[in-house]
């Protein structure tokens, strides 16, 4: 009984190879018709490097992250981007758009040695025309506690066929309260504290009063909005981030 015993296996490990080689066979055919695995096809994107920033920045490319105050920091952010010049009411103009959660919001802004002006603004289904233009912020120059401008500027509404919707006037003073240093997840800034008063006669387009930062270089730290700026894919030229 041994000797079979021994006599079985032994021919049993000899022939196992042989059993072997044609399930061995196989699976190579299967393996040389599966397909090969591929890298996922790149997206379409463009980008604009910014070579500097300015005081009032607007550089195409530019982008800022912001969340309502108060929220956790892994909810889902505003972004704010910077799309370079367009062409609003007839004029060369600056555009950003305000995007996430389903938000689309788009400002037509100019830029000159008095400030920034506020042509219109951009909402889905309707476009909102100032006339004469708002005054959103001084010359770079002026900046000081105390300082305070305001107007009036006329609205009108107008739907995407071209109709006019609603027209009024808006009246808006700005009030520069104090500078302080402030710390956010963006990082810590010197920011001049402002309170904005607007008022409509055209349904509220405009929040009545609000508190902004804002810190030269970088932007709006606090947007009138209520947003806290939470991120930025540009740095500030200036050390410290001192206005």
């Amino acid at each position: 009984m041994q000797g079979d015993l021994r006599f079985t296996l032994s021919t049993m490990s000899e022939r196992l190879p042989l059993v072997r080689l044609p399930l061995l066979v196989a699976l190579l055919g299967l393996a040389a018709c599966a397909p090969a695995r591929t890298a996922a096809p790149a997206t379409v994107q463009a980008s604009t490097p910014v070579s500097g920033v300015s005081f009032y920045p607007r550089e195409a490319g530019l982008a800022w992250s912001y969340l309502p105050e108060g929220e956790p920091a892994t909810a889902v952010p505003y972004t704010l981007r910077a799309m370079g010049p367009s062409i609003f009411a007839g004029q060369t103009v600056q555009t950003f758009e305000l995007t996430g959660r389903g938000a689309q919001q788009t400002w037509f802004r100019t830029f000159s040695n008095s400030g920034v002006q506020l042509q219109g603004i951009r909402k889905p289904g309707v476009t909102i025309r100032l006339e004469p233009p708002l005054q959103e912020y001084p010359a770079q120059g002026a900046w000081q506690v105390g300082l305070a401008w305001q107007g009036q500027s006329q609205v009108t509404v107008v739907d995407d066929a071209g109709k006019t919707q609603a027209q009024g006037l808006v009246t808006y003073s700005y009030l520069v309260q104090q500078q302080r240093r402030v710390q956010t997840p963006a990082g810590t800034f010197d920011v001049w504290v402002v309170t904005r008063q607007m008022s409509d006669t055209v349904g509220g387009l405009f929040p009545a009063t609000q508190q902004l930062w804002f810190t030269p270089f970088t932007g709006e730290v606090r947007s009138p909005e209520g947003l806290l700026l939470t991120g930025r894919n540009f740095s500030t030229p200036r050390s410290g981030n001192q206005p």
